[in-house]
């Protein structure tokens, strides 16, 4: 493979692996201020023990989203120099907002709020994880917006004489269409991820009927969020579908792999082609479903393929103007899959909660919300990628290819040690954070209903002398 190839696969995985902790982080922090805020409006000290339980495993995720972004936005400069040469003055200016404005903020208020226990008036100590939880989300927003600037530009023109983009309007950048839609659905997709981790976990501890009281609250929040959510992510969902079809025509007819125009046009659950993808050998349908997902009109016409491919050529040349047809048809789809699989579950987790029973007492229901955990994950990273990809071969629609955006002066083999280094680095953070998290779930909800430290689980047997331990993590207030 040739540089280009390679910093594809290197910003591809440091992505998807990055943004496997960003969703959580979004979720969680909101979560984790309305069980704060519950303690504070009853006293009761279940509120407690949930918020100081899940707060602990929020601030561990946290952390390793903070080292992994950073990797992230040095990549702009390693590998995709030409493009942020292009793109800077632009791109560079809603990130920027969001480091000195949105980062700071949620820096400072979540060290106030880790340290803040029995120093702070409950008040204001509630206040801080409210702060951190609205800047965790403009965070998220500012790095939306700049991604949106990617998929429809919008407030920039072009300097012949320096060969860049130039802004002309943050509004326009900030308000852009597709971050209108692009917002919602990522906030309301991390929600149903939060909310998934909360079923799983209470579940396990409530297989074994331990901390029944903290665990079955924690496990009833998490059913009512992914409902809501869940129904959040597909109206999302449905408006970003037709804001793509009318801005990016051809994401929309790789994702349903419709190679020529058809009005009404069906969705397909299922498909099986032939080998160059261009004809269909079978199929499970559900008509008039595409064209209301594209169009809002159960017989509106969808542009296929061929028809796009023809017209992108007119407009910018010769070329080839598909994405991989096979990826963006199934990443579609799975991340389709995924999340509804979650919303059903919580659907009938809240029903067999009725009466005061405990669904996790049975072992087929335990089990599947144990493997649910992931699900909203995945489908995350199948979005992303749909997204990504779908776009191709444009890395800026429209303004430029992804071919001229690698660095002119990288070689392969300079982007493969990077690539090899960065994939075995987070290879071991996985390890630590999967350890970090199982610690500490195990471990579960304090037994004291003060609101002073909690101090970390104990080791297990052959653990070194209390007077030798290392101390305790920061995150255990």
């Amino acid at each position: 493979m040739d540089a280009l190839d390679l910093a594809r696969w290197q910003f591809g995985i440091v992505t998807v692996y990055h943004f496997l902790f960003v969703p959580l982080t979004i979720g969680l922090s909101f979560l984790v201020a309305l069980m704060q805020t519950a303690w504070y409006r009853t006293g009761d000290p279940k509120f407690l023990k949930m918020t100081k339980f899940w707060g602990k495993l929020f601030l561990i995720n946290f952390a390793m989203g903070v080292v992994t972004g950073i990797v992230q936005e040095f990549q702009f400069g390693m590998n995709w120099s030409a493009y942020s040469r292009f793109v800077g003055d632009v791109f560079g200016a809603p990130l920027a907002i969001e480091a000195l404005v949105a980062f700071f903020l949620e820096a400072t208020f979540i060290g106030l709020w880790i340290f803040g226990w029995d120093r702070l008036p409950k008040g204001i100590h509630l206040a801080c994880i409210w702060l951190v939880a609205i800047s965790t989300n403009l965070s998220a927003f500012f790095i939306l917006a700049a991604n949106s600037w990617m998929q429809h530009p919008v407030g920039f023109e072009i300097n012949p004489e320096r060969g860049r983009a130039e802004l002309t309007s943050l509004w326009a950048v900030l308000n852009n269409s597709t971050n209108q839609v692009a917002y919602p659905h990522v906030a309301t997709a991390a929600f149903l991820t939060a909310a998934a981790f909360i079923i799983g976990i209470s579940a396990w501890h409530l297989h074994r009927r331990q901390h029944t009281e903290v665990m079955r609250e924690s496990m009833k929040m998490g059913f009512v969020v992914a409902l809501i959510f869940g129904v959040g992510v597909t109206v999302s969902g449905d408006l970003q579908a037709k804001v793509m079809t009318e801005q990016q025509p051809m994401k929309m007819a790789a994702a349903e792999a419709i190679w020529d125009t058809q009005a009404p046009a069906s969705f397909s659950v299922f498909t099986v082609g032939t080998p160059d993808g261009q004809s269909e050998l079978f199929s499970v349908r559900v008509p008039y479903l595409l064209s209301f997902m594209a169009t809002g009109d159960p017989n509106g016409e969808v542009e296929g393929i061929r028809d796009i491919q023809r017209e992108s050529e007119e407009q910018f040349g010769p070329g080839d103007y598909r994405p991989i047809i096979p990826v963006t048809y199934w990443t579609f789809r799975y991340m389709i899959g995924f999340g509804a699989v979650t919303a059903a579950l919580a659907l009938l987790g809240l029903i067999m909660m009725r009466g005061g029973r405990n669904p996790a007492e049975k072992r087929w229901f335990y089990l599947a919300a144990l493997w649910t955990i992931p699900f909203p994950l995945i489908a995350n990273s199948f979005g992303w990628v749909f997204t990504e990809m779908g776009r191709q071969p444009w890395v800026v629609y429209s303004q430029m290819f992804t071919a001229d955006g690698v660095s002119p002066l990288v070689g392969p083999w300079m982007v493969a040690t990077s690539l090899t280094v960065l994939t075995l680095l987070y290879l071991v953070l996985a390890v630590v954070e999967v350890g970090l998290i199982v610690r500490y779930v195990k471990a579960g909800p304090p037994e004291d209903d003060a609101s002073g430290p909690i101090e970390p689980p104990e080791r297990d047997a052959g653990a070194r002398p209390d007077d030798e331990r290392e101390r305790p993590l920061t995150f255990a207030y």
